[in-house]
C-alpha cells in the first residue's frame, strides 16, 4: 500500500492489520491436515481486522464507528487465541507466534481507543404526550383480573362502527 486514496488508507491501525493479515497467511500455507480448520478461521478473523476498520471509519454516527472498531478488535483477540490453539497444537512455533501476537497487541491497543473517543448518543429525557392518567389506571390494575360472570365470559357489547 503506498497510495492512500480512502480516509481509512491513513490509519495507522489499518496499515498495521492488513501487515498482519498478510503474515497471518504467509505462515498460513503450511498448516494442513487437523490444522485446516483453524487455519480458515485463522484467516476469516484476520481478514475481519482490516475489512471492519476500513468499513467502521465510513461510518457517519459515531456509535456506528465504535460499534465496527470493537468488532475488528474481537476479531484481533480471536486471531491471539487462533495462535494460541495452533501453537499448542503444534501447528505454529511458539516464537514466530509472539512476534505476530505483539502485532495484535498494538492493533487491539490502537482500536480500543478508536472506539473509546466515541461520543455516548442518546435519546434526550423528552416527556411523551400521552394520557397519563388512563395508562397509571390501567397499569396499576392490569395484574388484577375481573371475575367472569356466573353465566361465563361476556363477549364486547358492538358499537356499531365496524358493521
Amino acid at each position: 500500500m503506498t497510495e492512500t486514496i480512502f480516509d481509512h488508507d491513513r490509519l495507522d491501525v489499518y496499515r498495521l492489520a492488513v501487515e498482519y493479515t498478510a503474515e497471518s497467511f504467509r505462515v498460513a500455507q503450511g498448516l494442513s491436515g487437523v490444522h485446516r480448520h483453524a487455519r480458515d478461521q485463522w484467516l476469516r478473523a484476520a481478514q475481519s481486522i482490516p475489512l471492519n476498520i476500513a468499513e467502521g471509519n465510513g461510518k457517519r454516527s459515531p456509535n456506528d464507528r465504535a460499534r465496527f472498531f470493537d468488532i475488528a478488535r474481537g476479531s484481533a483477540l480471536e486471531c491471539a487465541a487462533i495462535q494460541d490453539v495452533l501453537v499448542a497444537s503444534g501447528g505454529l512455533d511458539a516464537e514466530p507466534s509472539l512476534a505476530m501476537k505483539r502485532k495484535l497487541q498494538r492493533i487491539v491497543s490502537m482500536l480500543t481507543r478508536l472506539a473509546m473517543k466515541t461520543e455516548n448518543v442518546a435519546e434526550s429525557q423528552a416527556e411523551y404526550v400521552s394520557d397519563s392518567d388512563y395508562e397509571h389506571r390501567f397499569a396499576e390494575h392490569e395484574h388484577e383480573e375481573e371475575p367472569e360472570p356466573a353465566d361465563g365470559p361476556q363477549r364486547p357489547a358492538r358499537s356499531g362502527i365496524d358493521g
